[in-house]
């Protein structure tokens, strides 16, 4: 269990870093499925990426 959620977190750390570092490619990456702001694109990435680091945590031994 607590490699799983090691590697779900790291997983989820990794999706998060271009939406929080590359907004604006991740915008146009995603223009035809839905077009959010610059802003919720970095949120939805610190969101992902805190939650990824959260899981690695509870991975640990």
């Amino acid at each position: 269990m607590k490699l799983f959620l090691m590697v779900l977190g790291l997983a989820l750390f990794l999706e998060g870093l271009p939406y929080l570092a590359f907004p604006v490619n991740m915008r146009n990456w995603l223009t035809k499925l839905i077009a959010l702001p610059d802003k919720e694109l970095r949120f939805s990435g610190l969101i992902g990426m805190i939650i990824g680091l959260l899981l690695i945590y509870l991975g640990r031994d």
